[in-house]
Formats: structure tokens, sequence, C-alpha cells
């Protein structure tokens, strides 16, 4: 038996309790080895047999709207279901059925009901049903006829069991090759189900015109990339979330700066009476602003009010890892500067030199609050490069017969630094710096357990200390044009050993234009700092005309890529004059004045 549901409506529209048998029918009578095939018609056995040890078939939904509880319960009795279920708020059809009929998400209460099905295999199986009361006369009929009309809830379902990111991705791939296209989702807090919604095949011959995969658990990674294909598909949508861009940046800044997320519990919700209380807000309108940050995934909202994330989380001042300062930096200074790319753009100029009337360097030289937050910025990105410690050169350094030192060059407050030292305790190390910044690497390197192992040097790049086995630029070049990353490499060049190796991390352009974070901060870099992003190709010349040879390159988290130079066998030592030192951040450390 397949289901009778057409691509488009008849004029004779079944009504909720003639559906509903029906779809228990199909449910009984179905099961993934006979639907997969209809669904995706061409469907080869290898594809077929990785489908099934993947996934099965779960329940098939549809959306009934009956007069009141006691009507469903009589509904359901007339079809073999327990009438006893208890139904759970649905988040996902309710802001389907908002955004399609132009409502209020709060008018419509939406439950979701799940009666057991014993299906002609033994198999034991669903029917979901979506229910949303319609009292005679009430002003949400006409939803009502338009849905039965239309059918736009209904369909069936397959549930993966143990959601493995990689059966994943082949999953969603075998269905985009058969023509199946994203069609939405989200994640369901009350029963802890992501769901990832398909538009059936054109071909289809399931009687479905739309398709649930339904994964156990919180995936946000995945649902992320398949929403976005789907907004692919929606370029209207796509353009206006394009254009309000800038509504999350300020929003995620306001939120780290009135620490709203060190007021918040993982796993229990929070009024948001309470919170603002906790943190001095007005309550209506932090009530809003986390409405909001809801549709980004930084919180999640339901009835006791709001509970964070895990992406939420980073924004902690006192989480490992936290990215609170960035937020901060990024809605802050950099935010103001970003309001005039225009002049960039028309110029070649710098917005940032444009509007503050100086560099960043001596900007943020001049405030002291403003050089603490960048410091901490800092610090925040070189927790993100946590796999460098395992890099094959760094582990050779780590596991020769004499101890190594790594020359960490503009190395922040010695979050990296101290990173290398404690995975590897035969390494030493020398952290080149500012004054006041080297202040803080010693007490950060202290604090690590590793200070007695480092060396501090206060100096820019013609300082750079001859002698180490290994040195390190993290996010240094990109701050500057060609001319410049020529000199800072020839300073290198001149001080380092014909043994030693230099890497270099930063994030590198895609050869083929692929989308990459890199692609972002050349933007960013061009904008607020004068410098740029740049492909390998690029790096590689410039390491060669400083006298060093690439060697090769390796990924880092983030988009972020490791480059290996060494000592060429001729050595450049052409050396112009001093630079401030800068790096080692998501953007421009203030650095000391050229000499």
């Amino acid at each position: 038996m397949v289901t009778t549901i057409q691509s488009e409506p008849t004029t004779t529209v079944p009504g909720d309790a003639a559906r509903l048998a029906a779809t228990v029918g199909f449910v009984r009578e179905q099961d993934a080895t006979t639907l997969l095939p209809l669904l995706l018609p061409g469907l080869d056995g290898p594809e077929l047999r990785a489908l099934l040890e993947c996934c099965r078939f779960s329940h098939a939904a549809l959306l009934v709207f009956p007069g009141d509880q006691e009507a469903l319960r009589a509904q359901l009795a007339d079809c073999g279901l327990d009438p006893a279920v208890v139904p759970q708020p649905s988040v996902v059809v309710r802001q389907r059925l908002a955004a399609r009929h132009l409502r209020d998400a709060a008018e419509l209460d939406v439950r979701i009901l799940r009666p057991l099905v014993l299906g002609s295999d033994g198999a034991h199986r669903t029917v979901e049903i979506f229910t949303l009361s319609v009292p005679p006369g009430s002003p949400l009929a006409q939803i009502a006829e338009h849905e039965r009309l239309w059918q736009h809830e209904a369909h069936l379902a397959f549930e993966v069991e143990r959601p493995d990111p990689l059966a994943l991705r082949g999953l969603c791939a075998v269905l985009a090759r058969h023509g199946a296209l994203a069609d939405g989702g989200g994640y369901n807090q009350h029963e802890d189900g992501t769901v990832l919604y398909f538009t059936a095949p054109a071909d289809s011959k399931c009687g479905y015109r739309r398709v649930e995969i339904y994964l156990p658990g919180d995936h946000q990674g995945v649902l992320a990339s398949h929403l976005e294909e789907f907004r692919a598909r929606q370029p209207a949508e796509t353009l206006l979330r394009q254009l309000t861009g800038a509504w999350a940046t300020q929003a995620l800044a306001v939120f780290a700066e009135l620490r709203v997320p060190d007021a918040m519990d993982t796993r229990v919700a929070t009024s948001a009476g309470t919170l603002a209380r906790a943190v001095g807000a007005d309550e209506e309108s932090l009530a809003r602003l986390l409405r909001y940050l809801a549709t980004l995934g930084t919180v999640a909202a339901d009835h006791d009010g709001f509970r964070l994330t895990e992406i939420g989380t980073l924004l902690r001042a006192d989480s490992p890892g936290s990215t609170r300062p960035l937020a901060l930096m990024y809605g802050g200074p950099f935010y103001q500067s970003f309001a005039h790319l225009a002049h960039t753009v028309r110029t070649g100029q710098t917005a940032f030199d444009h509007l503050f009337g100086e560099n960043h360097f001596d900007h943020f030289a001049r405030d002291p609050e403003l050089a603490l937050l960048f410091d901490q910025s800092m610090a925040a990105s070189a927790r993100m490069f946590g796999p460098l410690t395992t890099h094959p050169v760094v582990t050779a350094a780590s596991t020769a017969p004499v101890p190594r030192t790594v020359v960490d060059v503009a190395g922040g407050n010695g979050e990296l630094l101290a990173r290398l030292l404690t995975a590897h305790p035969r390494l030493n190390g020398v952290l080149l710096e500012r004054p006041h910044v080297i202040e803080a690497a010693r007490r950060s390197l202290a604090a690590a357990g590793c200070g007695e192992r480092c060396d501090y040097q206060v100096g820019d790049f013609a300082d750079v200390p001859p002698g180490g086995d290994l040195y390190i630029l993290s996010r240094v070049l990109h701050d500057w044009d060609d001319d410049r990353c020529r000199e800072i490499l020839r300073h290198l060049a001149r001080v380092m050993p014909a043994h030693a190796d230099l890497l270099v991390v930063e994030r590198v352009l895609p050869d083929d234009d692929s989308p990459s974070l890199a692609v972002s901060w050349d933007l960013h870099m061009m904008c607020n700092v004068g410098g740029r992003e740049r492909r390998t190709d690029h790096y590689a010349r410039l390491l060669a005309e400083a006298g060093l040879t690439f060697v090769d390159r390796s990924p880092l988290p983030l988009d972020a890529t490791v480059l290996h130079a060494r000592k060429a066998i001729t050595e450049t030592v052409d050396l112009p004059g001093q630079l401030p030192l800068t790096g080692d951040g998501e953007a421009p450390t203030p650095g000391l004045p050229p000499s």
C-alpha cells in the first residue's frame, strides 16, 4: 500500500479521521527495504545496503486540527492507537506554520505525539501526529483548511540510531545524488532530537513529498550545514540574513559584555527576569535579545526561560578557551571601523586609520584597557591551535637527544608558547615581545608551570635571538604588506641556524576560491589593519625572496594552516630598518614604533 498524498491539492479534501487512518495503515505495512527504492528511484544495490545499515523507517507524520483534546483522543482510539499518549510541544512545525501563514509563533500551540504502531514485520514504529487545536469559530480555521489541502507537514521519516558524522555525510550525499533537496529542519530541546527535512525527488513513487531524517541528540554542525544548503535555494531570505549579519555581531558582543552567559546554566532554563536581575538589565529588553540569540543557537529557549548551549558557553569569562575577548573586540573598535569599509574600497587606505586618525598600533597603545583586551583576545585565539603541539617538527624537536629551544616571535602573552612547553617538557622557550606584554607572559607561563624553562626578550623583529632550533610566527605576516613581510623573514633568515625550522601560522586563502574563513579575514585585514591573507604560493614566494625554503603545509582548526620552512642554502642578509612587533592574535598587536 502507498499513501494517496498528492503533489498537488485535490478538490476533495479528506477529513482528519480518514487521513489518520490511512497513515496508520501505511506505517503498519511499509518498511525501509520497500520504501527506500520507492523514495529514491535509481538507487543501486550498494547504496541501498549502505542506507539500510545507517537508518530505519521510523514513522509517517501528519498534521490534524481537533476541536479539543477529547476529540483527538476519540480519533486515536478509532484507529487502534493509544489515546493516553501525552503530547509534547513541537518547535519545528510551529515555526514553519508561523512563517508560512505570517503568524506569531506564540499564537500557535502546536503539539506532537507519537503513538506506537506494530508493523507487519513485527517492528515497533510510530505515527507522528502534529496537532493544532481549532475549536469551532476559531480564527485558525483558515490555517487548518489550507494545511489539509496541501499537507505540507505530511512526511515519512527515517531514524539514524547512531549518528556518526561520516555516516551522516554519506546519507545526505546519497539523498542529494538522487534528487532530494534540503527543506529546513531544527532542534527540539524538549526531546533532545535534531531533524533534517528534505523534499522528495520529483520522480519519487513513495507518495510523500517530504522526508525527515531524525537524529537523536543535538547536532548543531550538521544542522547548520543542512540549513545553509536550504537557504541557498531561498535567495531573498539568504540576502536578508546576510544584510542583518551586523545585528548578530552586536547581539553577541552585548551578551558577552553584560556577562549574561556567566549567569546561565547549560541544563536548566532560567527566566529572563532572573537573568535581568543578575546582570542589571531590563527584563523585557534582555528577553528579546535572548530570543534573537536562540535563532543563532547561542541559547536555547523553552517555557521556563533560557539555557546556554555549547556555543554560548564559549562566551563565558571563565570558560576554557573563552572567546569573550574576541566578541568584545569584534563588537567594539573593529565593528566601528568596518562601517568605513567603503573608504578602504574607494581609496585603498585602511578604514581604521581613517576613523581613529592613527594606526592600530598607536591607538591600542594609548588605551590600556584596549591593549589588555587585545592581549586577552590573542590568548583566546591561541587556544584554538592546540594541534600545533603535535606537529611533526615540534615532536621531532622535543625528542632530540639534547633540549631544543623554541623562539616565539611576537608571541603575545605566551599562551601558544605555554601550550608547546607544557606538551613537551624537554623544550625550552624564548618569547620576544613588547615590555608590558612580557610581564603578562611571565605570569601566564608561570601559571602554566613552565616559566622556569622560558626566557623573555624585549624588542622588535630586528632583535630576534639567534641560535634557536624552532622559530614560530603565529599570525604575524598577515598584518603586513609584502615588503614588510620580506623584511621580517630576512631578519629570521639572518639569525636562524642552518638546522633550524620555521613554522608560520596563518589563515591561508584556498587555491580554488572555495569558502574559507581566510576570505573573511582577508577583508578584515584590508579594512582594519592594512595587511592581507595570502595563498600558499604567495607565502612560498615571500619565503624564497627572504632566503628561506618552503617545505610543506598542514591544516589547523578554524581554517588555519601551519607552513613549514627552512633556511635556504644561500642566505639573504639585507636588513632594512626595525619593525614593531605584532601577531599571535586575530588582529594586529599594538607594537613598538620603528626605530
